[in-house]
């Protein structure tokens, strides 16, 4: 009997560091809370000009001057780009997390895209950028992407709206 209470006790403890988030993770999930705006996106590392379609959803263009908002409490958030000739606009919904990877890593924000109503639209398929800065001010996040099989990183610059 010992035995199995020992095996319980040590799964349930398992479990709850499993379930458990960083103080870190915490604390960058508290500052990416409220309303943002996607100022610009750039890129590094190639060299050339580049345009592409961000997120599966829509051209780079459409999504600089996009409000983005991130809800700490229940993980939801969603994104506003302006309607426009070149641009579907209209809102887009996800739910995201912060991600801690494997150490001399930074951590990441990890989104998918659910409906109004919360229900995965994505089909278990998300994304994942590096925070490479995040202040109460301004977030810098990037992506490493690959283009004719060579490395591009898009930059990701937003600004905290008041």
């Amino acid at each position: 009997m010992a035995k199995k209470a020992l095996m319980i006790a040590t799964t349930f403890g398992l479990l709850l560091m499993s379930c458990s988030v960083s103080k870190s993770a915490r604390t960058q999930r508290n500052l990416f809370s409220g309303s943002w705006t996607l100022d610009d996106i750039s890129y590094e590392n190639n060299t050339g000009n580049f345009k592409s379609v961000i997120f599966n959803d829509a051209e780079d263009i459409c999504f600089e001057g996009s409000d983005w908002f991130f809800r700490d409490n229940n993980s939801t958030g969603r994104y506003t780009i302006s309607q426009s000739s070149l641009c579907q606009g209209g809102d887009r919904f996800f739910r995201w997390s912060v991600v801690e990877p494997a150490q001399n890593y930074s951590s990441q924000l990890q989104f998918k895209f659910i409906d109004e109503k919360r229900k995965d639209i994505s089909g278990g398929f998300g994304y994942r950028l590096n925070i490479s800065n995040l202040t109460e001010q301004s977030m810098t996040l990037r992506s490493n992407v690959s283009v004719e099989g060579q490395p591009v990183t898009i930059v990701y610059q937003f600004s905290k709206k008041q």
